[in-house]
């Protein structure tokens, strides 16, 4: 379910919370699922539980899970969340393509680019 690229430069923990969001959002942890413990998860990718404590503290302030003292995390019931994130990704290509505009790439280059990366599933 979750795995860990120790080459990737990113903080462990923002993989975790990564990764977890992108479950979430595909529906594969559906809303009201329990989220593994932070201890069984420590476990299973032999890192500290406070690696993935922080990364549950900080899925719970984005509105991804909360916490149900004694019982452990669940997927919030949060329909918004797909909205946000898209939002959020569009709101990203607008600032890539204005920077691409003031650095001279055309129409025909960015529509190109976008092409390839459709056919290729976003593996480009």
């Amino acid at each position: 379910m979750i795995t860990i690229d120790y080459q990737n430069r990113a903080p462990i923990y923002e993989q975790i919370v990564d990764r977890f969001q992108t479950l979430i959002l595909k529906g594969v942890l559906p809303p009201g699922s329990q989220m593994p413990s932070v201890r069984s998860l420590a476990i299973e990718l032999s890192i500290n539980p406070n690696t993935i404590q922080k990364a549950y503290t900080a899925l719970e302030q984005q509105g991804y899970i909360y916490p149900v003292k004694g019982r452990g995390n669940f997927v919030t019931e949060n329909d918004n969340l797909l909205e946000q994130k898209k939002e959020n990704f569009l709101e990203k290509m607008r600032g890539l393509f204005k920077e691409g505009i003031e650095l001279g790439i055309t129409k025909e280059e960015c529509e190109r680019v976008l092409e390839n990366c459709w056919k290729g599933g976003g593996n480009i």
